[in-house]
């Protein structure tokens, strides 16, 4: 049997401003600029620039009665200078038009690049279509990996051009001699065959790697080395060394070199930590302090309604547009100084709890330090802290570092003390770069000589750790 029933519930909802400030929370320095010139172009109310004294408008108080009270718009919320100013918070660091724009240097594409050559090895008009089909098919590190049956379905149906196999092979092997040496390969095995091909074929050194990669390929890279003297039937060790020194020094991904090919980044840094004379100050990058304030025009025409016959249909239509704007505007303006506020706590609490860090620049003066321990110093939700710690970076004077890199799990020691999961990784590593190469140590061994400096940890830690480093196990980090 169905009833009807009455039920009453509690739904937190955020507000649009506060949606708005969590948008802008998230956002990193460099594109701020353009979330600030998007809020520009669509509300008229809000400008850059600082207001200047004398600007204020000053409401005319009018008798109204109660009724129109509640009809109509409240001008003074709209008219109080002090509200919505320009303003720089303090300590946002010294701010010049040089600061607005960073050049970042342009460069042509790998596409670019191949497509420019392609273009010099005398192909026809219908070659050429199927070589920039290919081309098409290289992906970001320079392998294609895209079947070649389905290129030719590709330029069957796009191109309306009926190829084969052998045609397919004998283009693709003329772009794979374009450079960067090994690009358009199928295969990593493929890749360094390629720029083998280009070194001087008399060479021992040069005949031997061939003679790896192209029959002991999987021994190699499971650097089964006796495997390999013993199927190759080499006279000495020596020669296999430097065969595999010759290999390791290629390129495995053709398609990342950044000389020419790619787009040279900067990681603007969101706050700047400067050691004064013994004691740490953090500023926010000037670019975070935008100078914004209310439209004069828009807060005159809020005046100019204040001293009108409130009775106009149109003009009360009209202020009603220029209310919602400058609604826009205050909620964007406040949203702006709550971000530089809540970015400035954060870093300011994370500067105190790793103090000693940001003195030294030692990775074994980090504390053992969670999202939960900065929100309960700033008394903000954690959701927020890692907000502003997936996006934000720190410049020091050791360097620039992602927020993130502060935070780490805890390790007890013998002591019974705590100690950052970084500093465990710091000696981890040493551990592992001081090892005899040709006896690497195994994560067993690691987790045991860790206990014996007073780390209680795991195995499966080690192991964690060791990925987390992107460090190869014990066998494939043997050296002849």
């Amino acid at each position: 049997m169905q009833k009807l029933a009455l039920t009453q519930s509690l739904n937190q909802k955020l507000s649009p401003q506060q949606i708005q400030f969590i948008k802008l929370l998230q956002i990193p320095t460099a594109e701020l600029d353009t979330r600030i010139e998007e809020e520009l172009e669509v509300n008229p109310a809000l400008e850059e620039g600082i207001e200047q004294k004398g600007d204020e408008v000053e409401a005319s108080q009018e008798e109204e009665s109660p009724t129109e009270k509640e009809e109509d718009v409240n001008v003074e919320d709209y008219l109080q200078e002090d509200d919505f100013k320009g303003y720089k918070m303090q300590g946002d660091g010294n701010y010049s038009e040089d600061d607005k724009e960073m050049p970042i240097p342009m460069a042509t594409t790998l596409n670019d690049q191949l497509m420019s050559q392609l273009g010099f090895i005398g192909l026809d008009e219908r070659q050429t279509i199927i070589g920039k089909q290919l081309i098409g098919s290289i992906e970001a590190d320079g392998y294609i990996r895209r079947d070649l049956e389905a290129i030719i379905n590709d330029l069957a149906f796009s191109q309306n051009i009926e190829s084969n196999l052998d045609e397919l092979e004998g283009i693709l092997q003329r772009i794979q001699s374009f450079d960067p040496p090994g690009i358009a390969a199928r295969d990593l095995q493929e890749c360094l065959l390629l720029q083998l091909d280009r070194k001087d074929e008399i060479s021992e050194e040069v005949k031997t790697a061939k003679n790896i990669l192209s029959n002991c390929f999987n021994e190699f890279i499971k650097k089964h080395y006796q495997k390999i003297i013993k199927k190759l039937d080499l006279d000495s060790e020596n020669d296999l060394k430097n065969a595999i020194n010759l290999i390791t020094r290629l390129n495995p991904k053709p398609g990342g070199i950044s000389s020419g090919l790619a787009k040279t980044q900067y990681r603007i840094p969101d706050f700047i930590i400067e050691n004064k004379e013994g004691s740490l100050v953090v500023t926010l990058n000037s670019r975070n302090a935008p100078e914004l304030r209310i439209s004069r025009s828009y807060s005159e025409m809020m005046d100019s309604y204040s001293k009108s016959d409130k009775k106009d249909k149109k003009l009360k239509e009209t202020v009603s547009f220029v209310k919602q704007k400058l609604d826009a505007a205050k909620w964007f303006i406040d949203a702006i100084r709550q971000r530089q506020q809540t970015l400035l706590n954060t870093m300011t609490a994370i500067m105190e709890y790793q103090y000693n860090f940001f003195l030294d620049g030692d990775e074994r003066s980090l504390r053992p330090m969670i999202l939960k321990d900065i929100a309960e110093m700033i008394h903000m939700d954690i959701s927020t802290v890692s907000r502003v710690a997936n996006s934000k970076s720190a410049q020091t004077e050791f360097g620039v570092f992602p927020l993130k890199y502060f935070f780490s799990e805890g390790i007890s020691t013998e002591s019974g003390e705590d100690v950052s999961s970084r500093e465990v990784k710091h000696i981890l590593k040493t551990l592992i770069d001081g090892e005899d190469k040709q006896k690497p140590l195994s994560d067993d061994k690691l987790e045991q000589l860790l206990k014996d400096k007073g780390y209680k940890i795991a195995r499966r830690t080690v192991a964690k750790y060791r990925e987390q480093m992107a460090i190869p196990v014990a066998r494939l980090r043997k050296e002849l």
